[in-house]
């Protein structure tokens, strides 16, 4: 049918099991065969449509198998997915979704709100950037339900480089009106850091707000830094050149290898909410938790604990000398001008960095 995409006509099956058995059998077959001297490994993506059920014709027959096929690629690839009417309102759903988030870039849709991080004893430490989708007709959607799907559409450079320049932006401004003077953490996506002129957005973020590059914070998942590590050492070690600080996001629920973390040129890691959350409750999740801050702080490292919801959870953080905490216990994520009013009405202390010497 096109250049890697094939039809199979089966003219009987006995049962959507023994169809799947096949489908798999022609999986196992791909996976063994070889191509040339490179000896490149096969898999296939394969939707499946069965007559009558799902469609009359080959044209809907055939438009139902890509619908499945398209399934089956975003599952991981290399597996069967059998149509089901639900995959059609999905791929109309995706289709909308792609044109919405289009015309929210160019009508400026996207706001950043703002989560606050306190040392343990209560001083503010930093400020997360967090995006997020002023729908005109869904109200403000939180990233979960639009970010993949920027990723997806190819978007998700476009929608990162904005965040970067609007939290330097924003970050400098609170700094001129002397309000807050800590750094910034910024989310970068796998997209983002492999680009090869990534540095350059970064030089070209902090130039045109003229915020320094201390107080830029640009936070990667664990995964992403384990994805060409060798690459991600060189590039760490250019980001610390150029003053910015690094953290890892979401530890924990990676696969680091400590050879390389020790290499990487690292300010702090965050651990997962999802090992914060259970602390009080799990012994296994506690004893992660001081584990990473133990070790982060063999390494040098700062540890910040996100997703802090309870007094319990603080105070476990706080016995084990957790150096920064972030969450609903704390301030929940906010526009700019609310994270300001917040901050005063609450009325935490909020120091300034002893190396600004801006004013």
């Amino acid at each position: 049918m096109g250049g890697d995409e094939f039809v199979l006509i089966l003219t009987e099956y006995e049962s959507q099991a023994a169809l799947m058995e096949r489908m798999a059998a022609v999986h196992r077959t791909l996976r063994v065969s070889r191509s040339g001297q490179d000896q490149a490994v096969l898999e296939a993506s394969i939707g499946i449509a069965i007559c009558p059920e799902h469609g009359q014709d080959a044209v809907e027959l055939l438009r139902n198998a890509d619908t499945a096929m398209y399934a089956a690629k975003s599952q991981g690839r290399g597996n069967s997915q059998i149509y089901r009417r639900t995959l059609t309102i999905e791929a109309t759903e995706k289709l909308a979704l792609q044109s919405d988030l289009h015309r929210a870039i160019e009508r400026s849709e996207f706001v950043l709100h703002y989560q606050p991080q306190f040392f343990r004893e209560g001083r503010l430490s930093g400020i997360e950037a967090l995006i997020r989708w002023n729908h005109p007709s869904r109200g403000l959607l939180m990233p979960g339900s639009f970010i993949d799907a920027a990723e997806e559409f190819g978007l998700i450079d476009l929608l990162g480089n904005w965040v970067l320049r609007e939290a330097c932006r924003q970050n400098k401004a609170w700094q001129d009106a002397d309000l807050f003077h800590v750094p910034i953490a910024v989310n970068v996506s796998v997209t983002q850091f492999r680009r090869a002129d990534f540095i350059h957005d970064v030089e070209q973020a902090l130039q045109a707000s003229g915020l320094a590059a201390r107080y830029l914070d640009l936070e990667i998942t664990e995964t992403t830094v384990m994805d060409g590590p060798e690459r991600m050492v060189e590039l760490l070690h250019r980001l610390r050149r150029l003053g910015t600080k690094t953290s890892i996001d979401d530890f924990g629920t990676g696969h680091s290898s400590l050879s390389f973390i020790r290499r990487f040129a690292l300010d702090a890691l965050k651990i997962d909410k999802s090992f914060v959350h259970d602390i009080v409750a799990d012994p296994a999740a506690a004893a992660i938790c001081d584990t990473i801050v133990r070790m982060a702080h063999n390494l040098g490292l700062r540890v910040v604990a996100e997703g802090v919801e309870t007094v319990e959870q603080a105070n476990f953080l706080r016995e084990h000398f957790c150096d920064a905490l972030q969450g609903f216990l704390f301030c929940a994520a906010k526009s700019s001008t609310d994270l300001v009013i917040a901050m005063m009405d609450q009325a935490w202390s909020v120091d300034r960095d002893p190396n600004d010497h801006s004013g």
